[in-house]
């Protein structure tokens, strides 16, 4: 069985890791190399820096992140945000990150996932869905943060997403994400059973058994964490060491 990976998360802007809410009165939370260095020092097995800067100028600066990071950091990372073009992907890649993460670009433009995994192969793309349950019963993938629902329905379209080349999907439940109250296990297991690609599990967590719910009745193959980290209430190594306590099998 495949150890289940403990995955920090760095929203990044200019350069400086920011932690808000819905990206709203964000707080500086340090130097983005430095953190990345402190949880690879911690045990975390991946990373993921979502660039929220919202200028070309953010943009660019980014691009020189990536390449100082890829510098810095002995373990994989992921990228993503603002990722629209095969262009965009392309040079994100080529400064050095380890896979890249598109969301609302591939769902306006599904053949995006395809010209990346051809260019590069499906190990460097991660499709990203942020869903909400509906009224009417159906997981609805979404844009814009969560606010706009699409014409994606979660199931179909990750394994749309799946056979066009991804890689990893990165679920988040909206209706989830920010109440700490753990995460939706049995869609996250049906999920699982529908894809023959890994899962990272986003949003929702407020403890350890939350966590170590969703890597176990919830098939996760991962777990991705930021606010937990970023303000001290648990460190990685700690997290782990829980999980294993609970038997579940992580890299310590």
């Amino acid at each position: 069985m495949v150890a289940k990976r403990i995955i920090p998360c760095l929203d990044v802007k200019e350069g400086r890791t920011v932690k808000g809410v819905n990206f709203v009165d964000l707080r500086d939370v340090g130097d983005a190399v430095e953190l990345g260095q402190y949880y690879a020092r911690c045990g975390a097995d991946e990373l993921v820096y979502l660039d929220i800067s919202a200028t070309r100028e953010g943009r660019q600066t980014f691009t020189k992140l990536v390449e100082r990071i890829s510098d810095g950091i002995n373990i994989p990372f992921t990228v993503g945000g603002g990722i629209s073009t095969l262009e965009d992907a392309a040079r994100l890649l080529d400064a050095g990150a380890d896979k890249i993460s598109i969301n609302s670009a591939a769902i306006a433009n599904p053949s995006l996932i395809d010209s990346i995994a051809a260019r590069y192969g499906s190990q460097f793309v991660v499709v990203a869905i942020d869903a909400r349950l509906m009224d009417d019963g159906v997981w609805r993938a979404t844009t814009h943060g969560g606010s706009r629902p699409s014409d994606k329905e979660l199931f179909s379209w990750a394994y749309e997403a799946q056979e066009r080349g991804a890689g990893e999907i990165l679920f988040t439940s909206m209706n989830h994400d920010g109440t700490r109250s753990g995460y939706p296990c049995d869609t996250f297991a049906r999920l699982a059973d529908r894809l023959s690609i890994p899962i990272i599990a986003s949003g929702g967590a407020g403890s350890v058994a939350d966590i170590a719910a969703v890597l176990t009745e919830g098939k996760a193959d991962a777990a991705l964490a930021a606010s937990i980290f970023h303000f001290g209430e648990i460190t990685v190594g700690d997290l782990k060491q829980e999980l294993k306590r609970l038997n579940i099998d992580v890299r310590c």
